[in-house]
């Protein structure tokens, strides 16, 4: 039965891409603790500016922005071949999976710690191993909850508004319904995640500023990553043939193809 599964090209290339999906999410959290300068990233010079009254500002971005622009656009594909419900599974899997590994995360660092491992980074410039690796992997529990919230809401936005304007598109403008679903989830998941980790701790100002400078870079980034969905969609014709194609994309939008 197994080599039957495997031999189906659409069960085989779900499996990919849920791995792929589920795995990118998980790193992206799990770097998503350090900060990067984009400008120096880019080798450009650095400029701070202000908005909403908040002086200073300039594009700061956590690590965990270099992966998830491959989410959605892997829910985009995902969405066109396979649905809706797919999306969501995938995506239900994802947060159950992080929430997993941030568990045993703070499991592991509960764990008492040999002596002589808590030095073993003095050489290196690490004195205390031990703090190190606590800092690393104990994110707070309101940036890893306001996180997962985030992923998923934003998830099922971009489900809906991608189909909605497939609706009215049809098998026309694949630019529209993949940039449009993801700079619209992307402006969800960029507030949701704020408010949930900073409020208290930020003022309103600084929220919606720091909000504004994600989403910045988000849109951006949907603008410059519409290209991947156009070959993507060619490579994937190729691979399951122009009928299962057309049979698969009915499918997804629950339209009998028969």
């Amino acid at each position: 039965m197994i080599t039957n599964i495997l031999k189906d090209k659409p069960t085989k290339l779900f499996v990919i891409f849920s791995c792929f999906f589920v795995a990118n999410a998980l790193i992206a959290e799990c770097i998503g603790g350090k900060i990067f300068s984009l400008e120096k990233l880019l080798g450009l010079p650095v400029h701070t500016f202000t908005i909403f009254g908040q002086s200073g500002l300039s594009f700061n971005l956590t690590c965990g922005v270099l992966l998830w622009p491959l989410e959605f656009v892997m829910t985009d594909i995902v969405n066109e071949y396979y649905g809706p419900k797919a999306v969501r599974r995938i995506s239900y899997t994802a947060v159950a999976l992080i929430s997993y590994a941030f568990l045993m995360f703070y499991f592991a660092i509960g764990v008492p710690p040999a002596d002589f491992w808590i030095g073993g980074g003095v050489a290196d410039g690490i004195p205390n191993m031990q703090d190190a690796f606590a800092g690393i992997f104990g994110q707070g529990m309101r940036i890893i909850v306001g996180s997962l919230v985030a992923f998923l809401v934003s998830q099922i936005v971009d489900v809906t508004v991608f189909h909605q304007i497939k609706k009215r598109t049809g098998e026309k403008h694949i630019w529209l319904r993949a940039t449009g679903s993801t700079v619209i989830s992307q402006l969800v998941d960029s507030y949701i995640v704020l408010f949930i980790a900073f409020s208290g701790k930020f003022t309103w100002q600084q929220i919606l500023a720091i909000g504004v400078v994600n989403y910045i870079y988000k849109f951006t980034m949907a603008i410059v990553l519409t290209p991947v969905i156009y070959v993507a969609e060619k490579r994937i014709e190729n691979y399951f043939g122009k009928e299962t194609t057309a049979k698969m994309k009915a499918a997804a939008m629950g339209v009998s193809n028969e």
